[in-house]
């Protein structure tokens, strides 16, 4: 009995030997179908991996390029629009010229009108007063002894005779003007009265000429008996 007892412990042993040798192998042949097949998987997904990043990495590159463009186009029209800032600054300040000069050259045409208004009214006063004169000159020389004459400059010149009882073929000479403000002007007087200013003023004043001339033959009258 024993003896088939240890046969058997040993049949067992050598069961479980052979068991654990034969489940020991096969798990060996799974074991390693499985690393193979991992092996496999790992290489393609590497492999894919590998060409996505590869793709991408010329993605990134394109994108660089396209932002380089970008930079580019941006700095191209940021000139641009500064040269343009510049055309229309340099086209304001010539715009503002032009309305300068415009505007210069109108006072400039307003105060030639002015001064031709103003060069027509004197005129007219001259021509006026001159008129004045010739009307009275007649008057003048048959009743007091006058001659007027046009000398150079536009001056006239009254010569009075018949003042100084000693002599009557004496002249007396007062020379009158119209100076640029048109205001009768004693440029000269001989023999020299002292009363020429004030009776300058008054004709001025009153633009009574004959009084004037009347006045001026009373003062050479008056110095005549000094």
């Amino acid at each position: 009995a024993e003896d088939e007892v240890t046969l058997f412990e040993r049949d067992m042993k050598e069961f479980w030997i052979q068991f654990k040798i034969s489940y020991g192998t096969e798990q060996n042949n799974q074991t390693s179908a499985l690393r193979d097949l991992c092996k496999e998987t790992l290489e393609a997904l590497t492999e894919k991996w590998s060409k996505k990043l590869k793709e991408e990495d010329v993605m990134i590159d394109k994108i660089h390029e396209y932002n380089n463009e970008i930079l580019q186009q941006s700095k191209y029209i940021a000139e641009k629009e500064e040269q343009l800032t510049e055309i229309k600054s340099k086209l304001n300040q010539e715009q503002e010229q032009q309305k300068n000069l415009t505007d210069s050259i109108q006072e400039l045409k307003q105060e030639l009108m002015k001064k031709r208004e103003i060069k027509s009214s004197k005129n007219k006063a001259a021509k006026e007063k001159l008129e004045q004169v010739s009307k009275i000159k007649t008057l003048f020389q048959e009743h007091l002894a006058l001659e007027m004459r046009r000398i150079p400059d536009e001056q006239l010149q009254f010569i009075f005779r018949h003042i100084d009882h000693k002599d009557p073929d004496k002249p007396y000479v007062c020379t009158l003007s119209i100076n640029e403000q048109g205001d009768y002007e004693v440029n000269s007087c001989t023999p020299p009265l002292d009363c020429i200013a004030e009776l300058q003023l008054k004709l001025r004043e009153t633009n009574n000429f004959s009084a004037f001339v009347a006045n001026i033959r009373k003062a050479f009258t008056a110095l005549s008996y000094k």
